[in-house]
């Protein structure tokens, strides 16, 4: 079984470039100013998104973002999928989409089993993947708590789908077994401090993902 793992909340050129080299397939910029990984720098976001090779998706976060924003940022060549992880409604997805051509993955806040539920029947319609993350937290992402990944064990989604929430170098290859995940999604979890990447810590991550 061959599981993607997905960096998200990269903003220093060394981690972009230490997630290319372990092997993820995906890699995470943050565009939402109350995030410690928020990349503000327009400038910045296009330098490191062309330190990412075609084969790596370049993933951006937005949170109930409007369309200048959006267009801002897809204007730098940096993103290549956009990931929600507000309250966007399924007529936002289908729009953005119809709008900009590119495929959006949207967030799924899990904290009951109906979660999961709800998530699937309202965007595995519109949304090109859907992430299960966990419900608790101040900010969307990165607040390092998992849910009850048992949720999810054995559950049919008609999408491809991330599962995200908590997890560590040390729990992934657990997280994988209970739920089935297909990829999964670490910012928080490969952190030597709150917003600061850790090259070791990504390589480990991807290191035990491969090991699957």
């Amino acid at each position: 079984m061959t599981v993607e793992a997905k960096i998200c909340g990269l903003s220093t050129p060394e981690t972009v470039d230490a997630a290319v080299e372990a092997g993820a397939g995906l890699v995470g910029f943050v565009t939402f100013p109350r995030s410690p990984r928020h990349i503000e720098s327009l400038d910045l976001l296009a330098a490191l998104g062309k330190r990412v090779p075609r084969s790596v998706i370049r993933v951006g976060l937005f949170v109930d973002a409007d369309d200048a924003l959006i267009d801002a940022r897809l204007a730098t060549g940096a993103i290549d999928m956009l990931q929600l992880h507000g309250s966007e409604t399924p007529e936002r997805i289908a729009s953005l989409k119809a709008r900009t051509g590119k495929p959006v993955m949207k967030a799924i806040k899990v904290a009951v089993p109906v979660d999961v539920d709800r998530g699937i029947a309202a965007y595995a319609g519109v949304a090109d993947r859907l992430m299960f993350d966990a419900a608790d937290g101040t900010l969307p992402g990165g607040n390092a708590t998992a849910f009850d990944w048992s949720i999810l064990s054995g559950r049919i989604v008609p999408v491809p789908w991330f599962l995200a929430g908590g997890l560590t170098p040390a729990n992934v290859a657990d997280a994988v077994r209970v739920t089935g995940a297909p990829a999964v999604d670490v910012s928080s979890g490969v952190e030597s401090s709150r917003g600061v990447k850790s090259i070791e810590l990504i390589r480990a991550f991807v290191g035990a993902v491969k090991a699957l």
